[in-house]
């Protein structure tokens, strides 16, 4: 495949190495200082993008990937106020849509056993749940897409918790303490708490690779398919 790297930092360069080594090719590397490259006319001649920019800026990035015709795959977090303008004209323009708010596959799994965690945990009022995450002082939204993802898994699920919040905690929240510390690639802990003892589920990215990985994975996934795709449905497709 030919790729365009929407967004060339630290994440871009890993899914470059892993897109290099699975024998795709790189044509295009937008950044800040080259966001005019960004045109319909080199868009045109990848088969696929690979998202991965600023919350500020990924709309604009989608939008000009379906005007040029080219499927996205968009791993930049924080811009979901925008979601519902974004899959309508993805079906406007006929376009093709993969998103997640991690692409690591262990995340995923971890999607599936908080979930089923929290369905558990509903009928024991004793136990308060609450969240941590880590990660580098770089990122840029709180809490991050994962946490979100995490969060709302288990206000679905628990009855007695109504929204989330990362500045206050009450019986009926669910309170997200967020961290910013060095270059930690990503740490999601959940944890319910009772008077007598303490459950705790966790992930730990040990570094970039798993994401990157899962980006191109869902880049491979993404060709000849129209529509709008998430990590459930690559992992499903196993």
């Amino acid at each position: 495949m030919k790729i365009a790297l929407v967004g060339y930092g630290k994440m871009g360069k890993e899914i470059e190495a892993i897109a290099l080594h699975r024998h795709h090719e790189i044509i295009l590397r937008i950044n800040s200082k080259n966001s005019a490259e960004l045109d319909p006319r080199l868009l045109k001649q990848a088969d696929v993008a690979i998202e991965f920019s600023t919350p500020q800026t990924v709309s604009a990035h989608i939008e000009k990937c379906f005007s040029a015709g080219l499927p996205v795959v968009v791993g930049t977090t924080g811009w979901y106020e925008d979601f519902k303008k974004i899959t309508e004209l993805c079906e406007e323009k006929n376009g093709s849509l993969f998103h997640a708010t991690n692409f690591s596959v262990g995340v995923n799994l971890f999607f599936k056993v908080n979930s089923y965690l929290a369905q558990l945990m509903d009928r024991y009022a004793e136990y308060d749940v609450s969240m941590e995450e880590i990660h580098h002082i770089h990122k840029l939204d709180k809490p991050s897409g994962t946490a979100i993802s995490l969060a709302n898994q288990i206000l679905e699920a628990i009855e007695r918790k109504k929204n989330w919040s990362i500045s206050e905690a009450h019986p009926d929240t669910l309170f997200i303490k967020d961290v910013r510390e060095g270059e930690v690639p990503g740490t999601h802990i959940i944890r319910y708490a009772s008077p007598v003892d303490t459950l705790e589920i966790s992930h730990t990215a040990h570094n970039r690779k798993g994401f990157a990985l899962g980006a191109v994975l869902a880049a491979e996934f993404l060709a000849g398919k129209k529509g709008i795709y998430t990590m459930d449905d690559l992992l499903s497709s196993k």
